[in-house]
């Protein structure tokens, strides 16, 4: 089969499963598990990219935070400089929180980050809305961005089309996504989110804090809108109402995709069928094991994640410096696979094996970093220091797999540890 782009069928799946307790979503690298995401119905919880009208509760100006009520459980925080000003009205002076908010001000936000454990939502005043091909940046006449994915030819088709149906009063962004769309298809994309944006401005002026304007989609039509393209041989859903949904929403923004997309039913389990629950249970696991016989170990506190690599098992079979840059390398690639499934955020710092050549602590740097360049999350990371140590921070958006999937033990408060009452 071949797609809008010339592209054969690619080496991705997903898998859908849908049940009561949740519904999840599986990507799949050939027969490995790269991605997975989790939505349990508690609509306190699953709110990032939902737009709200929210009332100020309390303006902080020594955290130059204020906490906003947008209805849900805990109030939202939203930081000075996520709040939108007008520059020529503030002389170019970035103006203090209690400049900008006051309490009881009603406040059109966006959630930028889910609530995690005691934290409430992350918010932001500078609304966005993503499309299928573009995301529309209402207010931001002077953004105009194109992803960096995008071959440079193709980056100056998509410039010129752009130009000519931009938004006076909105700014726009290109995703990867657009690549090889008509303009035809971003036209019709971009004027159906300005035509959400007036139904947004139409409720913020009618209903009063704290309101929901706007909620983005449910996470199967979420994970399809963001990822699907050529690159996917096949879409798997096993519940026939959101298979519906999937397909119809494919026939409209990506006809040439919609024969992959396939309604599961079978008397084997879809996750049990790909063995998505068998590789679950593995990124669960606080040891990972390498091809070679090395292994990686994750730690996890509040703060931050470490991941010390070893080569344990893995001998090697020419000297001591050769199989040290071999487990590194290895372990390079499987950590970058390990922090796209688990979802691991914030900071992260890697202990790699010492490696005396410094040309291999460079070689395996640049490895990592086409690793992480595969990462659609934000990330960052600093080279492999004369300890080993690579010190990285990846966006953190919800909680990780680990969270998604347990609770904290009661016996233990989540220490992992019991004591022994016969000597307290």
């Amino acid at each position: 089969m071949h797609t809008r782009n010339g592209k054969a069928a690619g080496r991705y799946s997903m898998c859908i499963h849908i049940r009561e307790e949740g519904t999840q979503v599986a990507i799949l690298e050939g027969r490995a598990l790269v991605e997975h995401a989790l939505s349990r119905p508690d609509p306190n919880r699953n709110i990032h990219g939902n737009i709200y009208l929210g009332r100020v509760r309390n303006v902080l100006p020594g955290m130059e935070a204020a906490f906003v009520d947008i209805g849900t459980d805990k109030n939202a925080v939203l930081y000075r400089r996520d709040v939108p000003f007008d520059s020529a009205e503030f002389e170019g002076q970035a103006p203090p929180i209690e400049g900008l908010l006051r309490n009881g001000q009603q406040v059109l936000v966006q959630v930028t980050k889910n609530p995690i454990d005691a934290k409430g939502a992350r918010l932001t005043g500078a609304v966005s809305q993503a499309g299928r091909f573009v995301v529309l940046l209402p207010g931001q006449p002077e953004t105009f961005g194109l992803s960096k994915r995008l071959p440079q030819q193709e980056r100056r088709r998509l410039r010129k089309v752009l130009e000519r149906i931009k938004p006076e009063d909105a700014g726009l962004i290109i995703r990867t996504a657009a690549e090889g769309a008509s303009a035809e298809e971003l036209r019709l994309d971009v004027e159906m989110l300005a035509r959400q944006w007036a139904q947004i401005q139409k409720d913020e002026a009618q209903f009063k804090a704290p309101r929901l304007l706007y909620q983005e989609p449910d996470l199967p039509l979420r994970v399809v809108r963001e990822e699907l393209s050529s690159d996917f041989r096949a879409v798997y859903i096993d519940h026939e109402p959101t298979f519906n949904a999937v397909r119809n929403y494919v026939e409209q923004v990506l006809p040439e995709l919609v024969d992959r997309v396939h309604f599961y039913n079978d008397d084997l389990a879809l996750f049990e069928r790909y063995h998505v629950e068998e590789q679950l249970m593995k990124a669960l696991d606080r040891k990972v094991w390498l091809p070679s016989g090395g292994s990686l170990i994750f730690e996890s506190t509040e703060a931050l994640t470490v991941i010390d690599v070893n080569t344990s098992k893995n001998v090697g079979s020419s000297n001591l410096e050769e199989t040290v840059f071999r487990n590194n390398l290895e372990a390079a690639e499987e950590i970058g696979r390990q922090l796209r499934l688990r979802d691991i955020g914030g900071i992260i710092v890697i202990d790699f094996i010492d490696m005396e050549i410094e040309a291999n602590r460079k070689e395996v740097f640049r490895h990592f970093q086409e690793i992480l360049s595969r990462d659609k999350t934000r990330t960052y990371a600093t080279p492999i220091s004369d300890l080993g140590l690579v010190e990285m921070t990846r966006k953190r958006v919800a909680g990780d797999l680990v969270d998604a999937f347990s609770h904290t033990c009661e016996h233990c408060s989540g220490r992992g540890i019991t004591y022994d009452q016969s000597l307290l």
